[in-house]
């Protein structure tokens, strides 16, 4: 199963001998599990709203050492950490929560670079009440969770604030090339593992600037592009090569690049191209794509214009059209780039919206206008060919579809207009087909997902790897950075010949 996750016999063994070392026996005895238990979550302080719509820093300020320390002392160290079976890079959890405790933070660093080479990213963007917070004891207790997202984000900035990071020493070299396609969340994840490994790594990146979607997809205020490009440092400083500006499939192809050395290659290209409606006048000015529209302003800085030469229109009424994170970021960056009215169109309630509760409540409290069981039918244009309404139609909820969630109906009859003078359609993406098209026996799923095999990563094609929404077709950012880790212990397995 593409999204099951288990703990593996090595990693059991790790943890219980991590369990019994002696200063954890002298940190439980300190305090006791009911203690612990009686503690309350630290929460995370957060800029005003009325402050951060005036700009794109970020809303959350981080903790304190003294925050993190306190928060830390809530983990009652478990003996069988279910929070680790919900991380999908296995981070040891409970250790290096634990260390923090203590007040190691950069023993605590040390412990999730172990598993994960972009813990700021991490504690920033990720899930956590889905993945670790959500399999945590408490939330099974009923409690509110150990702030895992939050202690990890501490302890990545808390090593990059004291200067430089440490890098750890590459023992064995290989000797074997190795190329990465794409420099998303899953490849760098897949270069920065196989680095460690000892192997020669190359990460082809089409556009020019590396981090893929985090980069160009999620907005400065969620995931500020210095710490990411911190992070990004840290896997050259590793040994890996990236090269930017550089279209596999257009520059060159993978079988060109086999003939330069290359033994192994993954494929983490993402999902970049944009799903439409297919609606009447979805070709009209001011209709644009999420992944244009966030491109614009993250990755070519359209929020610093004209300091930064890219031009964003800056509409009074945007309708952002969807549920996900990817509708919340756009909708929040309207906001910021001066909307009196940033509107979030969902045909579904709030309860079935797929994006992250923080950042439904952090749009709440940003003044974004939510319209829930409501679906577009047709844009209208203005004589100059621009967006100057939309027709919409009220809906209602049957039974459950394949998702899960209940199906919208439409309601007849329920037809109204609403003034907009920019739309951005969220709704989701899909694969571009440029690497399948110049990749003789690739085999491809039905909306052209790379069909892989889950336990390996691997491809149709021997020595061809794959992770990420290039396989998956959009998901979360520790999802694809799973698949690049699972990639690169399969690709090891295969160039070592076993």
């Amino acid at each position: 199963m593409k999204n099951s996750m288990h703990m593996p016999e090595e990693l059991k063994e790790k943890l219980r001998s991590r369990w019994n070392e002696d200063w954890r026996k002298q940190l439980r005895k300190k305090l006791k599990v009911k203690e612990r238990m009686a503690l309350e979550r630290t929460p995370m302080p957060e800029n005003e709203p009325l402050e951060r719509i005036k700009g794109f820093f970020e809303v959350n300020k981080g903790y304190t050492p003294e925050m993190a320390m306190a928060e830390a002392r809530r983990c009652m160290d478990c003996a069988n950490p279910t929070c680790v079976i919900g991380c999908p890079v296995a981070i040891d959890i409970p250790t290096f929560v634990k260390k923090i405790e203590m007040g190691d933070f950069l023993g605590a660093v040390k412990v999730i670079k172990e598993t994960n080479a972009l813990p700021a990213v991490c504690g920033r963007v990720c899930p956590q009440e889905d993945q670790c917070e959500g399999n945590c004891t408490y939330t099974r207790m009923g409690k509110r969770p150990v702030a895992i997202g939050n202690l990890e984000r501490f302890v990545a900035d808390y090593e990059r604030a004291q200067g430089e990071v440490e890098v750890p020493e590459i023992k064995v070299k290989k000797n074997k090339k190795v190329a990465i396609i794409g420099a998303g969340p899953a490849g760098l994840t897949a270069a920065g593992e196989l680095a460690m490994m000892g192997y020669d790594v190359t990460i082809f990146e089409a556009l020019h600037k590396p981090g893929g979607v985090l980069m160009y997809g999620i907005p400065e205020f969620r995931l500020p592009k210095a710490i990411l490009e911190k992070e990004i440092d840290y896997l050259k400083k590793l040994g890996v090569e990236i090269i930017t500006d550089f279209v596999v499939g257009k520059t060159a192809t993978i079988d060109d690049l086999k003939k330069q050395g290359y033994e192994a290659f993954f494929i983490g290209s993402g999902a970049g191209a944009p799903w439409f409606l297919g609606l009447p006048g979805e070709e009209l000015n001011g209709v644009y794509s999420a992944n244009e529209y966030l491109t614009r302003v993250n990755l070519m800085r359209a929020f610093e214009f004209p300091e930064f030469d890219t031009p964003i229109p800056r509409g009074k009424r945007v309708a952002v059209i969807g549920g996900g994170n990817t509708a919340m970021d756009a909708v929040r960056t309207a906001k910021r780039l001066g909307a009196e009215h940033a509107m979030i169109i969902y045909r579904r309630s709030r309860a079935e919206m797929p994006a992250r509760e923080e950042e439904i409540k952090h749009a709440e409290e940003e003044g974004i206008e939510f319209h829930f069981l409501t679906n577009p039918k047709r844009f209208i244009g203005d004589e100059n060919g621009w967006v100057k309404q939309m027709e919409c139609v009220k809906m209602e909820l049957g039974e459950p579809d394949a998702s899960g969630r209940r199906r919208p109906i439409p309601i007849p009859g329920s037809e109204f207009l609403m003034d907009v003078d920019l739309v951005i359609v969220a709704v989701g993406t899909k694969p571009n087909p440029l690497i399948p098209q110049t990749t003789p026996g690739l085999k491809l799923a039905k909306w052209g997902e790379i069909e892989v095999d889950w336990e390996t990563m691997g491809t149709s094609i021997p020595g061809v790897f794959a992770g990420g929404d290039i396989v998956r077709g959009g998901a979360t950012v520790i999802l694809a950075m799973g698949d690049g880790r699972r990639a690169a212990k399969a690709i090891d397995a295969y160039l070592s010949g076993k």
